[in-house]
């Protein structure tokens, strides 16, 4: 009989994977995973059955369809003043997370040390593990999710390789403010540390606040990959679709890894974003608007209840604290209090810690949903 030796032994079903089947199996409302219950724009849909019935069903470029990848250097001028190279600075990737695992295993080595803010996204830390490096976890100021700034002082050393960036942050909705950089840019900028910035949420920025992108800044232009998603922005999370952004050099090594952990994104999906993104340029200038009607909409709900919350200042979720209802319980313990008793999912956020403050007492939802939908979830929270 042959041994198994896991490379991740700890790794366990993924949360999401978790209450997406407790919603299903108690035919629960679910707010948990993140993404919408609402139709992708029929242009949208329409490009992409027009893509397959034009012949365009074969391998694309393994750095991505040209004219999509122009549609985001073009992103990044309008917004950022950013001149990007489609052809050396641009890869398409299928989805974020890939984009996300390219790029740690084309940096880092055994014994490197990436920071990580938490709560963080989940594929963060295992990235890590799995080339032999080790996540140095931050935690986040509890009221704000803001960065102790002499924590990541503390925690720089001769060993740091890769500082992780998430903003909007999932799963808190905060955003990194133009102080938030500087003071990065303070720390890092005479060392040998890249920047790894997750921007997945980069146009859901709400109460006209503004989303800095990593290489907007001279300092971080040669030391910075920017993770983008498609599926985010276009609502198709389905069609995992994403971008990874870097300087000649970065994106060289990126792509060295990149070809072999999957050899091209999916040509018709990125021949329908790109005619898509040339011909509606007002679906992205009209984004961060639809999300926070939205939002607006669920926290007016919010409000009737017992609930606690500080609105989210971007992404589509919405954290509550549960601390006045049930106290006693942990949030995994709320979360499926409210499944089996009230129907409703959302996600602890004790998940996203390596080591959750023991008051922690927040679940998140998702509003990326239609209004009935909406409007079903304040009814239910309301009589909890």
């Amino acid at each position: 009989m042959i041994e198994i030796h896991s490379k991740l032994p700890a790794q366990g079903i993924t949360i999401f994977s978790i209450m997406s089947a407790m919603a299903q199996r108690l035919n629960a409302l679910n707010l948990s995973q993140g993404f919408p219950d609402f139709a992708a724009p029929p242009e949208l849909l329409n490009a992409l059955s027009q893509a397959t019935l034009d012949g365009f069903n074969q391998y694309a470029a393994g750095d991505g369809f040209l004219p999509l990848r122009e549609q985001v250097a073009q992103q990044f001028l309008k917004r950022d003043q950013l001149d990007l190279n489609p052809l050396t600075e641009i890869t398409i990737t299928p989805g974020a997370t890939i984009g996300i695992f390219s790029a740690i295993q084309a940096l880092i080595h055994a014994g490197d040390e990436v920071i990580i803010f938490d709560p963080s996204y989940d594929s963060y830390a295992p990235s890590i593990q799995l080339v032999g490096g080790r996540a140095i976890h931050i935690a986040l100021n509890s009221t704000d999710f803001s960065v102790d700034w002499n924590q990541v002082q503390a925690a720089i050393n001769d060993k740091t390789r890769m500082i992780i960036v998430n903003t909007p942050h999932n799963p808190t909705g905060a955003i990194w403010s133009k102080q938030d950089w500087l003071n990065l840019i303070d720390l890092i900028q005479d060392k040998n540390i890249v920047v790894l910035s997750d921007e997945v949420y980069e146009h859901l920025v709400f109460d006209d606040q503004k989303h800095y992108s990593a290489p907007s800044f001279p300092e971080l232009r040669d030391r910075s990959f920017v993770i983008g998603s498609f599926g985010k922005t276009f609502h198709v999370t389905g069609w995992k679709t994403g971008y990874c952004i870097a300087a000649p050099k970065l994106m060289t090594v990126f792509r060295q890894v990149y070809q072999f952990a999957n050899f091209c994104g999916v040509t018709p999906i990125q021949i329908a974003l790109a005619n898509f993104m040339q011909q509606h340029p007002e679906h992205i200038e009209n984004l961060a608007a639809f999300y926070q009607q939205k939002r607006d909409m669920f926290n007016l709900g919010l409000s009737q209840s017992r609930f606690k919350f500080t609105l989210s200042q971007g992404t589509y979720f919405q954290n509550v604290d549960y601390s006045n209802i049930r106290p006693e319980l942990n949030d995994i313990e709320m979360c499926k209090f409210l499944a089996e008793t009230h129907k409703i999912v959302a996600i602890p956020v004790s998940v996203f810690y390596k080591n959750a403050p023991q008051d922690l007492r927040l679940i998140r939802f998702c509003f990326a949903k239609k209004q009935e939908t909406l409007q079903q979830a304040c009814e239910i929270l309301a009589q909890v």
